[in-house]
């Protein structure tokens, strides 16, 4: 039985912004309705509304929405017009293919002065001999009746044939409910049988599951279904709202059937986690927020996972792995896979009281070796004379004394000799040598160079 909710009316009432307060017009048809609630509690404002093709038997929880003015109630088992008082500006209303015998219950809408349209075509009171007549003279506020004008010369006529018209009217409406008195008893007298030779039935199949396997079982299964649901459509029987629900809940079982045997042995495909050439994948099925993160001065791995804050603990199931990290969160598996191996044995997991995170910190198995800062070093170049122009003294940490390899050293051999020589002839001539150096032109004063000693 499919019952009139608010999440259904707000589905339905997209058009208003879901809002149902204000809604001023509503389709509820072929939702496999069977009674009428909330809609006049809930969207008192209503002028239109939709009940076709359901299941609803009676006309009921209508009466205060005053503002409406179209109300169709078609392809339903409704048998008798009532509780449509309280509809002050009800202009329209269609019943057609109901189960309407007591045409006299027409009566109960002398109250709605603004009914302009009725319908009741395709339902058992249209039989009835006189039935337009009948109609046309009980309600003179009607200006068409099933879809057809009524004249003005036609409604003085059916007054005028009221009181004969009347008494024909209520002598075949007692027919009609004594006939379906009746048919309520053969009805509910084959319901029993029906119930009767399910049970019977029942047992036989037990007996046969005991002395056959599981597959066999599944085939008779599926051959009595078969056999029953082709008797069910073959069997004749009468257009009656027991009859129309009758066939509702047969298709509705059969759907149900079809579904089952559909997935008897289907099975949900289990998700792939580690793939056959051995690689694992990362999974979020859970679809929970996740933070990794690293932590360099600890060496370590910090993933702080968003589970649901009143979800109890015993619903998780962490399990740490070198290269990845896999929690079950009831059920539903969650797996990272980690940008370096980790220490399983050295991990822990714990949860937050207050916001209900996991939080799980798994050691590094390789500690990474930090580089130390450069020291800043002092580097002195330097000439000597004594060695060579070319020659550069560089101290950095210790003094080294450093060659430049693209520049040779040449020594000319004869300078010295000359110089020895100069030595040997007594020490005021080298002095006058050295003077007449300094004087000349490829002579560079270097005041660091300390002076000459005589």
């Amino acid at each position: 039985m499919v019952r009139i909710t608010e999440t259904l009316i707000r589905q339905r009432a997209e058009h208003n912004n879901c809002e149902i307060f204000s809604l001023e017009e509503i389709s509820l048809h072929q939702q496999e309705i069977e009674r009428i609630e909330h809609v006049d509690k809930w969207c008192r404002d209503l002028k239109i509304v939709y009940f076709q093709n359901n299941l609803i038997p009676k006309i009921e929880n209508v009466g205060r929405l005053k503002n409406l003015e179209y109300l169709n109630l078609a392809l339903n088992n409704i048998e008798r017009i009532e509780n449509l008082d309280g509809c002050e500006f009800l202009k329209k209303l269609d019943l057609t293919v109901n189960f309407v015998g007591e045409l006299t219950s027409v009566e109960s809408l002398k109250h709605n002065v603004h009914l302009h349209e009725l319908f009741l075509v395709g339902n058992p009171c249209c039989e009835f001999d006189g039935y337009r007549k009948f109609v046309i003279a009980t309600l003179p506020q009607l200006k068409s009746l099933d879809g057809k004008e009524i004249t003005r010369s036609e409604q003085i006529q059916a007054l005028q044939d009221y009181p004969v018209v009347q008494q024909r009217v209520v002598e075949q409406q007692q027919a009609y409910i004594l006939k379906r008195a009746k048919e309520k008893h053969a009805l509910q007298k084959n319901l029993e049988e029906k119930e009767n030779n399910k049970l019977d039935h029942g047992q036989n199949r037990e007996n046969k599951q005991s002395n056959s396997n599981g597959e066999d079982d599944k085939d008779q299964k599926n051959v009595d279904e078969d056999e029953m649901n082709r008797k069910f459509w073959e069997e004749p029987t009468q257009y009656t709202p027991e009859s129309r629900l009758e066939v509702h809940r047969h298709i509705e079982k059969i759907r149900k059937f079809k579904d089952k045997d559909k997935n008897w042995n289907k099975q949900k495909p289990r998700r792939t986690l580690i793939t056959s050439e051995g690689r694992v994948l990362n999974v979020n099925e859970p679809k929970i927020d996740f933070t990794l993160t690293d932590d360099e001065e600890n060496y370590q791995f910090i993933l702080d996972l968003a589970v649901y804050r009143h979800m109890d603990t015993s619903l998780l199931d962490i399990d740490i792995q070198p290269t990845y990290v896999r929690v079950m969160v009831k059920g539903k598996v969650f797996q990272l896979v980690l940008p370096e191996e980790v220490k399983p044995d050295s991990s822990s997991a714990k949860r937050s009281q207050t916001t209900g995170h996991l939080l799980v910190t798994m050691l590094k198995t390789q500690e990474m070796v930090k580089a130390k800062p450069k020291s800043t070093s002092r580097t002195r170049s330097a000439t000597s004379t004594k060695l060579h122009p070319h020659v550069t003294r560089t101290v950095q940490d210790s003094e080294k004394l450093e060659v430049d390899p693209s520049k040779h050293l040449s020594i000319d051999l004869s300078n010295i000799v000359t110089e020895r020589k100069s030595v040997a002839q007594g020490p005021l001539k080298f002095h006058q040598q050295k003077v007449q150096e300094r004087n000349s032109a490829d002579f560079q004063d270097n005041p660091e160079v300390p002076p000459l000693m005589d």
